[in-house]
């Protein structure tokens, strides 16, 4: 994946009110591993007045799976093909290993079905860009997903699970529901 290729742009209002560019560039934080990885684009607070708050908070925080209370978090992340020669243990070591580096290891509630499976406190509205990705649920049929659909996730245990040849790139737009 080349994430340098990922534009962010944000628009801010200058002192007199008026429209412009605040950021135009590259990701605030990235996490990333092999093809699989997660890219922050923005993270506002909801309450207070302080959706409006002019700095770019991600690039001096930690990078975390779910928003913190009150806020929202926008992310590009991908996932990549299913690699069928690692064994079970592997791919569940490196299922732990990715969640703990974003501060997730305790979204991971039931892995029964697949070590990717998690649940976060939020509403995620997600859309696949490119590539195709199968969302994974605790009683469902895998649920093929094709470039331009939406998943809107209301903090259920799911995993996205590709099964494809080239990387699934989406993005996903968390708000804190707890």
């Amino acid at each position: 994946m080349d994430w340098q290729s990922l534009r962010r742009i944000v628009t801010d209002n200058n002192k007199e009110g008026r429209s412009r560019i605040l950021i135009d560039g590259e990701a605030a934080k990235l996490i990333a591993m092999e093809e699989a990885g997660l890219a922050e684009i923005w993270s506002a607070d909801l309450e207070d007045g302080k959706l409006l708050d002019a700095t770019d908070s991600l690039a001096d925080a930690d990078l975390k799976l779910e928003p913190d209370p009150g806020s929202v978090k926008v992310r590009w992340f991908t996932v990549a093909p299913e690699d069928k020669s690692k064994t079970a243990e592997e791919l569940e070591m490196a299922a732990a290993f990715a969640f703990g580096a974003v501060g997730g290891a305790h979204c991971r509630v039931d892995a029964t079905r697949h070590p990717a499976m998690h649940k976060t406190q939020s509403l995620d509205v997600i859309v696949l860009v490119k590539g195709e990705v199968d969302l994974l649920l605790d009683d469902a049929e895998a649920t093929a997903l094709k470039p331009g659909d939406v998943v809107i996730q209301r903090a259920t245990n799911h995993g996205w699970v590709n099964r494809g040849e080239e990387t699934a790139l989406l993005v996903a737009v968390l708000i804190h529901a707890a």
